[in-house]
């Protein structure tokens, strides 16, 4: 599974490092590092509410506080 976080300047200012750190720790107290491939990337042109995720091509906007039920049903749910 290819999770894909924006890191470009509007992301950033919503949240993007707490998102990445989020998933980051999520994936290893889970021990999905073998099984999720957690990637950043710049402005994926969706960056009017929160902080732009892909998994596996499918769009979501995530913010920090939402990163914990956003990995529990999109990420572990599906692995």
């Amino acid at each position: 599974m290819k999770v894909t976080v924006c890191i470009g300047s509007s992301c950033h200012i919503k949240g993007s490092r707490q998102v990445v750190e989020g998933l980051k720790k999520l994936i290893a107290e889970n021990n999905l590092g073998n099984k999720v491939e957690l990637g950043g990337t710049f402005c994926m042109g969706k960056c009017s509410q929160y902080v732009s995720v892909t998994v596996d091509d499918n769009f979501f906007t995530v913010s920090p506080e939402t990163v914990e039920n956003f990995f529990n049903t999109e990420i572990l749910a599906k692995v």
